[in-house]
């Protein structure tokens, strides 16, 4: 089964990226055909500062590496280095009605948060599904939050095959219910957009300090407590197996445990769990060219598959003459 997903490099990396999407991609190259890519086109709606883009992107290449993805196990590069993606888009632009884009959600809560409406903005899922759509994606893992993107990709490739014949593959959501939401420090959905994030590859003292931020209820220490209404152990429980998960969930119930405690518990779990990932991130960001060179070969190997649909798009639509 080929697989597809990307990640912005705009900003940091928190939790919810990483048990959102990064971890199960990383997961998936094990036994799927994977293709992972940085989405720097997509980036550009929300970050105008070349130069933090461009560092961005190195860093974000950096962590899906240091996390476990192997690029001699999956197709992985970066989204500029395909300029096919950009024609394929155009393609599909004339197969967009603009009711389809009008009643996406993301634009219209962007828009009402006060991002300036533009063009990139509007026709982002147009963008998006030719990134699917020109591998053949058959799998894509998204959050809830980008579920009716995935919609729009699937009616275009529709509409496309309509006309012109079996040609694109038509993609299916993958979402875990579970991990959908990763809930931040205020108990919303974990997102930058909500400055409430636990950051990945924080020194000590910003990691604590993010984490003893987690909004708790104010039951006192000695009161049995609701794991299910806990935003501590909702995060806490994303690094714990079953029986771990239930003893803590005993903890909880038998009163007695202070948030303070768990807290501390949390930021020590966490700080271990990522340690060597960040040792790694840090030798691979020590050298820039050969990660640069890691990036060159993903993107050759993308353009070679690509390329048989551009083929077959272009004969189809006549761009070929």
């Amino acid at each position: 089964m080929r697989v597809l997903s990307g990640i912005q490099p705009s900003g940091s990396l928190h939790l919810g990226n990483y048990f959102g999407m990064m971890k199960k991609m990383i997961d998936y190259q094990q036994h799927h055909e994977l293709f992972c890519f940085i989405a720097n086109y997509h980036a550009m709606t929300s970050v105008a500062d070349g130069k933090a883009l461009a560092k961005g992107t190195l860093e974000a290449a950096a962590n899906f590496l240091a996390l476990g993805l192997d690029p001699e196990k999956c197709v992985f590069w970066v989204q500029s280095d395909l300029p096919e993606v950009q024609e394929l888009t155009w393609v599909l632009s004339n197969f967009t009605p603009m009711g389809l884009l009008e009643r996406c959600h993301s634009y219209k809560d962007k828009v009402a948060k006060g991002v300036a409406p533009n063009h990139g903005l509007f026709a982002y899922p147009v963008l998006m599904a030719a990134d699917i759509l020109i591998f053949g994606g058959e799998r894509v893992p998204v959050g809830k939050d980008q579920k009716q993107h995935l919609e729009v990709a699937r009616d275009i490739a529709i509409k496309f095959n309509n006309e012109y014949g079996d040609v694109l593959v038509v993609p299916e959501p993958d979402i875990d219910d579970e991990l959908a939401t990763i809930p931040g420090l205020d108990g919303q959905k974990m997102s930058k957009s909500y400055k409430n994030t636990i950051d990945l590859f924080l020194d000590d003292k910003a990691l604590r300090k993010q984490i003893m931020r987690i909004v708790t209820d104010p039951t006192p220490v000695e009161a049995p407590k609701n794991p299910d209404t806990c935003n501590v152990f909702q995060i806490y429980r994303l690094f714990l197996d079953k029986q771990q998960e239930q003893a803590l969930r005993q903890r909880y119930l038998a009163g007695g445990l202070g948030y303070g405690e768990v807290k501390q518990e949390l930021f020590e779990t966490v700080r271990d769990f990522f340690a060597p990932y960040t040792r790694r991130r840090e030798e691979l960001l020590a050298d820039k060219e050969h990660l640069r060179s890691i990036l060159a070969e993903g993107a050759r190997k993308a353009r070679y598959a690509a390329s048989k649909i551009m083929r077959k798009v272009r004969k189809k639509t006549g761009l070929t003459y």
